[in-house]
């Protein structure tokens, strides 16, 4: 029995004439079209229904062209006006800030970093052990809740986007435009590299920088991102739901 194609879309609020982005629920039978980069934020393999029938795995992405989806709960949509053009004016859409801006006064963020970032929207909620995710047990034991969020990020090229080792979430980070690199340190100093990821577009970082700590809390290394030429990039963040939120929903339910 062949499924009823359906799907539930949206644009995502940073969508622009730039980069369109959109959100896809509950697709069944669901063709994308054109070439596009298609993002499974996830934590369930997501079937391309073509010869040998691949997946994408979760919090991985690919590009697709003119191909068909069995089935998702979520995916994100991302395709660039034009492969290769003028995209630096993408920071002057609206919503659009550098990061100094948003972070405030107390935020320590060097306002001579050229570091734009767009709105965020928030996409799904996803259940899933962290421990697993990260690759730190083999088998799922303890699950969690986990608010999706999403943001794409810009810099020009040759911007080192300040290092840090500081999140309260889980994220993993998509190339949608030009040539980047994520990068981890021993220290806060540029001297201290130990490892590029090379980024270009399409391409997710394979795995998360982070490992668990205790009471739901993530440790990063000293990272980065760097553009080599002028990027943009997604960011998405897994942000867990307190307790005293989950047991609030579980009385609205009763």
């Amino acid at each position: 029995m062949t499924a009823t194609p359906s799907a539930i879309e949206r644009p995502l609020n940073f969508s622009t004439p730039y980069l369109r982005a959109d959100l896809v629920r509950d697709a069944v039978d669901y063709t994308v079209e054109g070439r596009t980069i298609v993002v499974n934020p996830g934590n369930t393999p997501v079937i391309v229904a073509e010869d040998l029938r691949k997946a994408i795995p979760p919090l991985s992405s690919t590009v697709l062209a003119d191909a068909r989806i069995e089935k998702a709960d979520a995916l994100l949509l991302l395709r660039p006006a034009e492969e290769g053009g003028e995209v630096s004016g993408v920071a002057e859409a609206p919503g659009w800030a550098h990061l100094a801006d948003l972070l405030g006064p107390d935020g320590d963020f060097p306002r001579e970093t050229p570091l734009f970032r767009s709105p965020q929207d928030e996409i799904t909620t996803v259940v899933f052990d962290p421990a697993h995710v990260l690759g730190e047990r083999e088998t799922a034991m303890v699950q969690r809740e986990f608010t999706v969020r999403a943001n794409l990020w810009f810099a020009p090229a040759g911007t080192n986007c300040f290092i840090h080792n500081q999140h309260d979430f889980i994220e993993v980070h998509t190339q949608v435009h030009g040539l980047g690199r994520m990068q981890r340190f021993r220290n806060h100093d540029q001297a201290s590299l130990y490892q590029d990821v090379l980024m270009s577009p399409g391409y997710t970082t394979q795995d998360p920088f982070c490992a668990t700590g205790p009471q739901c809390t993530y440790h990063y290394p000293f990272h980065q991102y760097k553009a080599d030429t002028d990027c943009i990039w997604l960011a998405i963040e897994y942000h867990p739901v307190p307790r005293a939120v989950r047991l609030a929903r579980s009385q609205e339910n009763h």
